[in-house]
């Protein structure tokens, strides 16, 4: 049984918007949202007061019908809202598998993965070790490979260089220890130690120990200099943010925790921040967040909290 069928005593007339914020909240509690679709959500709620207004009405009408829900049993048949619900996960699983899935179709067959929250090892060959982060797929390419998506950092120590391709560009490196990001199809190269060089958009940029590159939709960047013990403290269970939007953090921790943090307050979400957080800290990050900026904080089904 769908808990908004229950709202028809409530509210006699539904209006389409308020019928679309239901069916956003059904997606958003449904366990199978993805970030892309807490973007597209606050996109939504943009769009006017009333959009807005909508959505926290949903929200109101969750919270107060939940006890309701929690006493019935076992659902005896399918109403309106509920083969919605199931409409909305069907026809939303493409989207799902490009957005939702790190590196979209080619990485359902990567060579090498990570879910959320997960960080591994892979022993390439010997003198190239990889480090996974988070929701990142490899796939060998010849004797190279290609960071689908998310994030890696490469220890090679070799004769020959190594050339990693990540989004339209190659880095190529021999004898350097380095970090590879490749998230929302921008890319981010930060050399640790060493010297690697890479080649996009048909330049070459050479790279030394602590500088950092990036390119993308908004095309190359400069070469910067970069703290690289903050970049990678990934490797040490912690995540580092130097005066980054809350909108950022937001996101980021998106990448490791199961479930979704939705933020809905935009001119929130431009706060600056400086923080630092355990990856153990993650679970009750949302808690943390409310008491340090004020946030409101709605927790719903699947992990999902709403900040406003």
């Amino acid at each position: 049984m769908n808990i908004f069928s229950l709202s028809t005593a409530r509210q006699s007339a539904a209006s389409p918007l308020h019928d679309e914020a239901r069916d956003w909240l059904l997606l958003l509690t449904s366990g199978r949202a993805t970030v892309a679709d807490a973007k597209a959500l606050q996109a939504w709620c943009a769009q006017s007061t009333e959009h807005a207004q909508a959505f926290e009405q949903a929200k109101a009408l969750w919270r107060d019908l939940a006890p309701a829900l929690e006493q019935v049993s076992q659902p005896r048949s399918f109403g309106r809202r509920a083969f919605l619900g199931g409409a909305i996960a069907a026809s939303a699983a493409v989207v799902m598998v490009r957005a939702g899935v790190p590196g979209g179709f080619a990485g359902l067959t990567a060579d090498y993965r990570t879910e959320v929250g997960e960080q591994r090892q892979v022993m390439l060959s010997e003198g190239i070790s990889l480090e996974l982060n988070t929701q990142t797929r490899i796939s060998r390419v010849g004797q190279g490979i290609e960071l689908l998506e998310g994030e890696v950092e490469v220890l090679a120590y070799i004769a020959q260089p190594l050339k990693v391709q990540a989004g339209e560009g190659w880095v190529s490196a021999a004898q350097a220890r380095f970090n590879v990001r490749n998230t929302d199809h921008n890319v981010c190269v930060t050399c640790i130690e060493g010297s690697l060089m890479v080649d996009i958009a048909g330049r070459s940029v050479r790279l030394d120990g602590g500088r950092q590159l990036t390119y993308g939709s908004a095309g190359v960047s400069e070469v910067t200099t970069v703290d690289t013990q903050a970049v990678v403290a990934w490797r040490e269970q912690v995540l580092v943010f130097n005066n980054a939007t809350l909108a950022t953090v937001v996101d980021e921790i998106n990448r490791y925790r199961p479930g979704m943090l939705v933020l809905l307050n935009r001119e929130l979400g431009q706060r600056r921040v400086q923080a630092r957080f355990s990856l153990q800290q993650l679970a009750g990050v949302a808690l943390l967040i409310r008491d340090a900026y004020g946030a409101k904080c709605t927790e719903l089904p699947g992990g999902v909290v709403l900040l406003s």
